[in-house]
């Protein structure tokens, strides 16, 4: 640090610890005017490989909010959105703060990246605002950086939905494989997801040869040598984790290779607008996370927002939707728990209490928060199934597995979780 500037960072520090401050006791006290609109603030992905996860989610809140809104709003207060990028950690934090100090939101939405939590979530917790992460977690790899949160909710942890492929390739694959390899994202997200994948093999008494591992680049767009490097090596199985538009690549390539390996991807419901069954085999595993727009029986919400999302964007949604419409219902039905003990508009923190146990209805089915404010949601995958009148790939053999038993308790070691958890397959 050049010398003098120490002093001028720690007054800029306490300057807006102190407007940050100041300004969410505000927005938690008592309103005086409570024909005031409800103002949430989203921060959202718009641009780059992750801009379409950030669109699915404001659409689902608009959507919400609209029918909130139409109802008499949350605790009589007319929801408005007020929208502003994710994308660096630096320039989000930045975003945040304006959101809090010049558009006055009364709570704040959002986050897709875990990176981007890391930095923007230690922040509203000292300055006491209320964050709710769509798809961020404040996990530090497989560790949970903030246990104790008080104004801070997370994601369900990202290894969920490693675990329950895991867990499907061993129901539907055991003793159909002796060989594996992987093609993940380069970064912690897909190593933990591989390594959960060993983990739980091993656990399984499963003996599988690794014979290849990708690791692919954020962002990349060729997957020739990859691909290539998975035909030479010839594995039984092949686990990824791949999310972004490099899943369509993969499997795109793949099939035009002719790679006949099985496939097991984590998260290929995110994608599933640009997937195409000509290019996904029948029995792949498919993740969907907490949503399956298409699952049979669906609830009357999740069969009104699918026909009406189809019938404007000329797409199905994605679990992007479905977690953003979960925390707007956990804020709502927090607030309005909140107002209704204490006989007023209640405080920030009265309505963090709040939302913790609510269970809400989300187009996936139940969710919540636990003690800690780390999500708990429903979770479904299944194998890939061709059906004529749609053009990518629709699930039969469906699983629908509730998060607390995919996810390790609050504060436990993950991989010791994962070697004595009841598995049910």
């Amino acid at each position: 640090m050049p010398k003098g500037t120490g002093d001028l960072m720690i007054n800029r520090r306490i300057f807006l610890r102190g407007a940050l401050g100041g300004a969410a006791l505000a927005l938690g006290a008592p309103a005086i005017a409570q024909d005031r609109p409800l103002r949430l603030g989203l921060l959202a992905p718009r641009s780059g490989v992750g801009a379409f996860l950030g669109e699915d989610s404001i659409r689902a809140v608009r959507w919400g909010a609209d029918r909130i809104n139409r109802s008499g709003g949350i605790a009589g207060r007319r929801v408005e959105l007020v929208v502003q990028e994710e994308t660096t950690p630096k320039d989000t934090i930045e975003r945040f703060r304006h959101l809090v100090l010049q558009e006055k939101v009364d709570a704040v939405h959002g986050l897709i990246s875990t990176g981007v939590t890391l930095a923007v979530a230690p922040v509203a917790e000292d300055e006491r605002v209320l964050l709710q992460c769509w798809d961020g977690t404040t996990q530090n790899g497989v560790q949970e950086s903030m246990p104790k949160s008080r104004f801070v909710f997370r994601s369900t942890d990202n290894e969920c939905e490693a675990v329950m492929a895991a867990l499907m390739v061993i129901k539907h694959y055991k003793g159909k494989f002796v060989t594996v390899a992987g093609i993940n994202p380069d970064y912690s997200y897909g190593r933990n997801c591989w390594d959960t994948f060993k983990a739980l093999l091993e656990r399984f008494g499963i003996k599988a040869k690794v014979v290849s591992e990708q690791w692919v680049k954020v962002g990349a767009t060729d997957l020739t040598t990859n691909v290539a490097a998975l035909n030479a090596s010839k594995p039984d199985l092949i686990f990824t984790s791949l999310f972004l538009s490099d899943l369509p690549i993969f499997l795109r390539q793949a099939s035009a290779s002719g790679l006949r390996s099985i496939i097991a991807s984590t998260v290929a419901g995110g994608q599933i607008n640009d997937l195409r069954s000509s290019f996904v085999p029948e029995g792949t595993v498919l993740g969907h996370n907490t949503f399956f727009f298409a699952l049979p029986g669906a609830s009357e919400l999740q069969k009104t927002f699918v026909s009406e999302y189809q019938a404007r964007y000329k797409a199905v949604p994605t679990s992007s939707a479905d977690r953003a419409y979960f925390n707007l219902m956990a804020y709502k039905a927090g607030v309005e728990k909140a107002a209704k003990a204490t006989g007023r508009w209640p405080k920030t923190d009265e309505i963090a209490e709040s939302i913790v146990g609510a269970e809400v209805e989300s187009f996936g089915g139940r969710g919540r928060y636990r003690a800690d404010k780390i999500a708990e949601q429903m979770f479904y995958q299944g194998l890939a199934k061709h059906q004529s009148d749609y053009p990518y790939p629709l699930l039969s053999d469906i699983t629908v597995v509730f998060s607390d038993r995919l996810q390790k308790p609050a504060g436990a070691d993950y991989w010791q979780w994962i070697k004595s958890a009841d598995f049910r397959i």
